[in-house]
């Protein structure tokens, strides 16, 4: 008996892996949280299929996200992800992508853990749609979005958030008839 996914993961096994495994489902690790938001950056302007075929090249490009380490990152390092064909080289995303590890260092250093703060926007809870009209925004990812940007984040405007929230699975916008719709909470 053959699935039924949603329409956007297609046929590629890699896109289809990445929807079954994935996508929509709740994620609480502060780290992958960040370097998710951080991928969703990249993709901007781009299909996420590219960023997807990227991902394991991105990671070692970015010491494995480690929040830490890239913050450390200098203008020789800036220098070296411009030459690296493997990921998206593009100068402001990659200093967005420094720059938001220094956030969200600063906020672990002042006691604000990622993924509390993440979640408190939803309370702790997936919001479900009803999987027949998905948005490309939301008021909620509209507000999420400013918060991000007054804390000073890049690439984070409401679309790009509002596809991290149904990454990380703030948002369950498997399709009505999707296998996965009812395997994710809520």
């Amino acid at each position: 008996m053959e699935r039924v996914r949603c329409g956007w993961a297609g046929t590629d096994p890699l896109y289809c892996a990445y929807h079954d495994e994935e996508w929509g489902v709740p994620e609480r690790d502060s780290r992958r949280l960040w370097e998710t938001l951080m991928l969703e950056g990249f993709q901007a302007g781009l299909s996420w299929i590219t960023i997807l075929r990227k991902r394991e090249t991105f990671g070692a490009a970015f010491a494995g996200f480690d929040p830490d380490k890239v913050a450390a990152f200098s203008g020789a390092d800036i220098e070296r992800l411009m030459g690296d064909p493997g990921i998206v080289r593009a100068r402001a995303k990659i200093e967005a992508t420094i720059r938001g590890a220094q956030i969200f260092c600063a906020m672990r250093d002042q006691g604000e853990d990622f993924s509390a703060y993440v979640w408190g926007f939803v309370k702790g809870a997936p919001i479900r749609s009803d999987g027949l009209n998905v948005p490309a925004k939301t008021a909620l990812s509209e507000a999420i979005s400013k918060d991000l940007k007054k804390r000073g984040f890049k690439f984070v405007g409401p679309t790009i958030v509002y596809a991290w929230m149904q990454a990380i699975g703030m948002v369950n916008d498997h399709a009505a008839t999707c296998f996965r719709r009812d395997q994710i909470a809520p």
